[in-house]
């Protein structure tokens, strides 16, 4: 059994004091410690990057004991600006940030050297070869990443070879138990090292008041924290607390004492999913043939799955959804064990399901009724999961709802919310795989289907440069006295018109959000428009600033053309968008619509677009 210390606060706490630090990390090391977690951004801004790695160079130089056995583990990828977190991995800032490390440990090769966070703006594969030509060129002896998938492990593994992989586990913090993190890494041979064991500085207290803890704890003769980290060992994870005081850094040697009977494991492993790590997936899956099925369908927000699930209460399913019972994922996870227990075999559970570690709950109470588990996966386009929650909210609402009422009424109804949800959902998914236990993975694309009755045709135009040019020769025409439209487009709209073709327009108006434009400004020249053309024509804006939406009718999202065409019978299939830029014709094809840029194409050609 190996413990550790981490040593992140001994530098970022505000009241740290060096020399008490170093105390610390030799009461550790007398301990039994034998690894020393640190990182070159372990401190409180980009002033005194690398101060952690020289208190610890500083507190080995001045230690009586055996070097040989202490492992120092640093970590790169990671600035402080200002004391902010910044992920940096890329190549360079690797090297450079692995040798200035280097020079604050003292040491000729870095020992563990691990990759701090993924960086989202840096290929994952751009920063594992970096680490591995550090190490080819033996300036670090070992490789181990933080904060990672199984998926990333995998792929990490097929470049180079992976020693170690650090994330958060504890009795609070079982994500990396059930996420496949903690069983990849024992299969595959890889130490596995958690910080915030004992849950954080704000959560630590709490395990004085979880049961198995405190009755284990009494019995051994030690504390609940103690017990915590006994039970991590005893799992084979390697814990690394951050004692910041002398008496917590010699408690590391009654945790390492502690020896666990059959009874504690089994107490302390039901109570914080130790069965996970515990006993092979082989033994806690159901075998083949098993009576029952429980169907999870996954997919974004407004992907599709409520039609699935359906279905399959059509079947005899019975369903169980976040969005009907409300609560939490976890709360679902409750329903479906008891009703496991009362004899009920078939259900289907459809909510977003984004890690592996929410699906995970799913599986793990099915297998324990000894019922197995499909998985549906809906491979739904973010664009087609738009127009998806966008038709809903209209048949909900009426209208497209504000970003106020989408944060006021999605505090109740979860069918509110706002494009910021599907985007999260992109960012975070982790894809289904066969091997977190599926019976069976089924992949479904979604398909779209005509609107019964919708037939009418439209021209949709953009408001600015296609529609309406300025008068004052600003971009846009802001104020209604200077809305100019040329005769050619009011002579193309009628004839549209008159062919039977519904026309709108769109506006941007960001001005309003900036409080440098009136709404009412902005009705007063569509009022213009109206006058001016002298056609039906029905028009709308956004006016909400740019930054990430928040809003359902900025481009390039569809909702105000869909506000428009939903209720009047519009197949856009049928329908014609005229624009400018990239983001119009991005719109178009979202929508299934042709796209062209220039009206004059349309006018001579609208006996022969699309029926």
């Amino acid at each position: 059994m190996r413990i550790g210390l981490g040593c992140m606060r001994l530098s970022t706490v505000a009241e740290r004091d060096d020399a008490r630090s170093v105390d610390v990390i030799h009461a550790a090391l007398d301990a039994g410690a034998t690894i020393l977690d640190t990182a070159d951004a372990y401190c409180r801004d980009d002033s005194e990057i690398g101060h952690n790695e020289r208190l610890i160079a500083s507190a080995l130089r001045g230690w009586s004991g055996d070097r040989s056995r202490v492992q120092v583990a640093t970590k790169g990828g990671m600035k402080r600006p200002k004391g902010a977190w910044i992920a940096d991995g890329k190549a360079k800032h690797l090297r450079a940030a692995c040798e200035a490390s280097l020079r604050a440990l003292g040491v000729d090769a870095i020992d563990l050297y691990q990759l701090h966070v993924v960086d989202p703006r840096t290929p994952f594969e751009t920063s594992v070869r970096a680490l591995a030509a550090l190490r080819d060129e033996g300036k670090v002896k070992q490789i181990g990443l933080c904060n990672v998938t199984v998926t990333q492990i995998k792929a990490a593994r097929t470049m180079t070879e992976i020693a170690s992989v650090q994330v958060s586990v504890s009795p609070f913090d079982d994500d990396n138990l059930r996420n496949g993190v903690a069983e990849y890494c024992r299969e595959a041979g890889i130490q596995l090292i958690a910080y915030r064991p004992l849950g954080g500085v704000d959560r630590v207290g709490r395990l004085a008041k979880l049961a198995p803890l405190v009755e284990i704890a009494s019995h051994h003769g030690v504390t609940p924290q103690e017990v915590a980290l006994a039970w991590l060992m005893d799992l084979g994870v390697v814990p690394v607390p951050g004692a910041t005081q002398v008496a917590t850094a010699r408690s590391i040697a009654r945790a390492l004492g502690v020896r666990l009977s059959d009874d504690n494991r089994r107490a302390l492993d039901a109570q914080f999913s130790g069965r996970l790590l515990r006993v092979p997936r082989s033994e806690r899956q159901p075998k083949g043939g098993a009576d029952g099925e429980v169907v999870l369908v996954m997919g974004m927000p407004a992907a599709g799955k409520s039609g699935i699930a359906r279905a399959l209460e059509a079947e005899g399913y019975r369903r169980l959804n976040r969005d009907a019972r409300g609560g939490t994922l976890a709360s679902l996870v409750g329903a479906l064990d008891e009703g496991l227990a009362t004899g009920v075999r078939r259900w289907v559970l459809d909510n977003t399901y984004p890690s592996r570690s929410s699906r995970n709950e799913v599986i793990e109470c099915a297998w324990k009724h000894g019922v197995p588990v499909r998985c549906i996966h809906l491979t739904t386009t973010i664009a087609d999961a738009q127009v998806n929650a966008i038709t809903r909210l209209l048949e909900l609402h009426g209208t497209l709802p504000t970003p106020e009422e989408l944060r006021d009424r999605g505090k109740s109804d979860p069918r509110y919310f706002g494009p910021d949800a599907q985007f999260r959902y992109e960012r975070a998914v982790e894809p289904p795989s066969q091997d977190e236990g599926y019976s069976r993975l089924e992949e479904r694309e979604f398909v779209r289907r005509q609107t019964p009755g919708a037939d009418r045709r439209a021209v949709v135009l953009e408001y600015d440069d296609v529609l309406v040019r300025s008068a004052a020769g600003d971009d846009p025409a802001l104020r209604s006295e200077h809305v100019l439209i040329s005769d050619e487009v009011r002579h193309a709209l009628h004839r549209l018109h008159g062919g039977g073709w519904l026309l709108f327009a769109h506006a941007w108006r960001p001005q309003i959000a900036r409080g440098e434009l009136a709404a009412a400004e902005v009705h007063a020249s569509f009022a213009r428009v109206r006058a001016l053309l002298g056609v039906e024509i029905a028009l709308a804006f956004c006016p909400h600033d740019a930054g990430p939406p928040i809003c359902w009718c900025r481009k390039p999202l569809p909702g105000s053309i869909l506000e428009f065409a939903l209720p009047r019978g519009v197949s856009l299939g049928q329908s014609v968008y005229i624009g400018r830029a990239a983001a119009d014709e991005t719109l178009a094809h979202r929508l299934g619509m042709t796209y062209v840029d220039d009206l004059t194409m349309v006018v001579s050609s609208s006996t022969s677009l699309p029926r």
